[in-house]
């Protein structure tokens, strides 16, 4: 037997010793994993220059309000909105539960206005240039150019909206069972990170 035939292949398993970088942790990379409502507003601005200024200001708006993931923020259909009540009927993925939000006066009055401005045939809330429903990529994008643009320190993603949102609330004093049931969280425990970091927690310790 000739030795080429001894010699054992380049197999598979030296392959998966070859290890690939790992992602970095959030942390390594932001000290924060949330806007504050200062953040928010920059962001809203700098959109500004964007081709669909009121569009992306408004999806800016709308899923930080109602503390969105990004999923469910391009999931968004004009049947979940009553202009009549006031009222989003929020649907939540990883089995959250689903919960009906207030819509305040100034996002009811930017949803009229989208609602005027977009394609009547598509179902969708925030639709592209073509008329299909947003990516989640899509968004991504939108929010890291617009971050750029506001000259924040940090890559702004779209889950910082979600977090903004938690943030914000537990700052207002709203308790934690009544945050979970407005992010809906299935598990308190990941409501809990917000009422552990606002800054109010700790406000009366030195008077």
């Amino acid at each position: 037997m000739a030795k080429s035939q001894l010699r054992p292949k380049a197999s598979l398993a030296e392959k998966r010793t070859v290890k690939t970088p790992r992602r970095p942790k959030n942390a390594d990379v932001r000290s924060r994993e949330y806007l504050t409502e200062t953040e928010l507003e920059m962001l809203m601005a700098a959109v500004k220059g964007n081709r669909y200024v009121h569009r992306d200001a408004t999806m800016i708006l709308v899923a930080y309000r109602h503390g969105l993931r990004v999923s469910e923020l391009t999931d968004l259909r004009w049947e979940q909105v009553d202009f009549a009540t006031a009222a989003l009927a929020v649907r939540r993925i990883k089995r959250g539960t689903p919960s009906t939000h207030p819509i305040l006066g100034d996002e009811l009055r930017a949803l009229r206005r989208l609602q005027r401005e977009q394609d009547p045939k598509s179902p969708f809330m925030f639709t592209t240039e073509r008329g299909g429903p947003f990516t989640a990529a899509g968004v991504a994008r939108m929010l890291e150019r617009a971050g750029e643009v506001a000259g924040l320190p940090f890559k702004a993603h779209p889950h910082m909206l979600r977090h903004a949102c938690g943030f914000a609330l537990a700052n207002k004093g709203h308790d934690t069972r009544a945050l979970q049931g407005y992010l809906g969280h299935k598990n308190i425990q990941h409501t809990v990170r917000y009422t552990e970091l606002t800054q109010t927690r700790f406000k009366n310790f030195w008077r």
